[in-house]
């Protein structure tokens, strides 16, 4: 029997009741019914199309498409079929033939709002900017806020100078807003353009005074142009603009350190580290330069230690101290890192590597009871680690406790496979080991082996 399927609008409404399909499907769907799209269909055609909408409701896209296939069948001159084969494909990610399906519903239902819409985003997806750009223009007339799609499609294909006339257009008829100066700045940022960035970062000050980021970037912008009296007066005016502002030291501290004016700058730069409202991306920033600061004025390395103490607590983060250990372990200032590494593993004494990373700086110090006592404490930790039996026997060889380091060495070496480098670090310092207590015959056993490995491994 063939009927009209505004009949069936009491079940369509049942069944779109019974799966989560979402507000925007069901009006396109209750509309294309009031306004007959599906046209005059059999009863074969209803029961494939509900059932595809059913299975789009619970995500099966496939079962979804089977039964759109089938109505194609029947009617494969109905816009609504393609139309919602499309976004099943859409939802697939198969982007190639959703597109195809609006396509053709395009053509067969031309200039419908709800399907130039969902071939724009497919387009948009499937990085077609050209054609959604095309679409997105023709979607304007139906309502102003395709302007942002279109906006947006012109900045993702990088036409700039469409973008910039759009936005243009837009600020005539609505006004200044934040977004499209922030577009705007992304904008001259890209393409260098240094002078349209400062003047829309002062637009952007006039229109949002209560937004500091302005003023802040801002005074990057000049910092970066070498324009450093604009970037310290800006700063300056932010400052008094916003008192208890703590984002306003991001800029503060690097002026007052190229005017020497260190006990401010060391202030500023406490502010930043210790503040809540500053991300942790730009307090890095800042505590590379304040090790650099300290590096050349180390009368201020209480100041760093302290303020680090702090930064880790806030940003919860211990492993900020093994960061630093690093930084100067690079620079080759060894009992730094070695002050870093040990405040890192107080409040992290399950990271193996830091603590090896200890230890073998302590055997490079000299430092051998602080050796021994660790390497001991962390074997009660890892009883499987064979280069912590070796550094403890070291440490002990070196504090002439030969019975010690013999014991520990030969029940270390057990633990060493397929690493002959290893094995040979033990083997020699089981010979000074033996040497140590008197037995010169055990001492060129060791010896000879390691010489023996030392040979294969050349």
């Amino acid at each position: 029997m063939i009927r009209k399927i505004c009949i069936y609008i009491p079940v369509l409404m049942a069944l779109l009741l019974s799966f989560p399909v979402t507000g925007q499907e069901r009006d396109i769907i209750l509309q294309d019914v009031n306004e007959d799209d599906l046209g005059n269909v059999s009863d074969a055609f209803q029961e494939n199309f509900f059932e595809a909408l059913k299975q789009k409701g619970i995500e099966n896209y496939e079962k979804a498409i089977t039964a759109l296939l089938k109505c194609e069948k029947v009617e494969p001159g109905n816009a609504v079929v393609h139309f919602e084969l499309g976004k099943n494909y859409r939802f697939l990610k198969d982007y190639d033939a959703a597109i195809q399906s609006l396509q053709k519903a395009n053509r067969l239902k031309p200039n419908q709002e709800w399907v130039m819409v969902e071939l724009m985003e497919t387009y948009y997806l499937n990085n077609d900017f050209e054609p959604a750009i095309l679409i997105a223009k023709k979607l304007v007339p139906f309502n102003s806020k395709y302007q942002n799609n279109l906006a947006d499609l012109y900045f993702k294909s990088q036409k700039y100078d469409e973008l910039l006339a759009l936005l243009d257009e837009l600020d005539a008829q609505l006004g200044i807003n934040e977004f499209r100066l922030g577009l705007r700045q992304q904008i001259y940022t890209m393409t260098d353009n240094t002078p349209a960035q400062i003047q829309v970062l002062k637009d952007a000050i006039k229109a949002t005074p209560e937004n500091e980021m302005n003023y802040l970037n801002l005074v990057f912008v000049y910092s970066a142009e070498g324009m450093t009296q604009q970037a310290f007066k800006a700063a300056e005016e932010m400052r008094e603009k916003f008192p208890s502002s703590k984002v306003v030291h991001l800029a503060l501290y690097k002026f007052y350190l190229d005017s020497n004016n260190t006990a401010a700058a060391v202030e500023s730069m406490k502010t930043v580290l210790i503040s809540e409202e500053i991300d942790p991306e730009s307090k890095f920033k800042v505590l590379n330069d304040f090790l650099g600061f300290v590096n050349e004025n180390p009368e201020y390395e209480k100041d760093l230690k302290e303020v680090i103490t702090l930064f880790a607590e806030s940003e919860n983060s211990p492993g900020i101290y093994q960061k630093l250990g690093e930084y100067y372990l690079l620079k080759g200032q060894k009992e730094q890192a070695l002050t870093f590494f040990e405040m890192g593993i107080s409040g992290n004494l399950d990271n193996i590597d830091l603590l090896q990373r200890i230890l073998l700086l302590q055997l490079d110090l000299g430092r051998y009871d602080e050796a021994a006592r660790r390497s001991g404490e962390a074997l009660d930790l890892f009883p499987g680690q064979p280069l912590l039996y070796l550094i403890r026997g070291i440490a002990l060889n070196n504090q002439k406790e030969f019975k010690g380091a013999e014991q520990i060495l030969t029940f270390g070496l057990d633990y060493v496979i397929d690493n002959k480098k290893m094995e040979v670090d033990f083997l020699e310092q089981l010979a000074i080991a033996s040497s140590g207590l008197g037995n010169a015959a055990k001492a060129k056993e060791y010896r000879d082996r390691a010489n023996e490995i030392n040979k294969t491994l050349n």
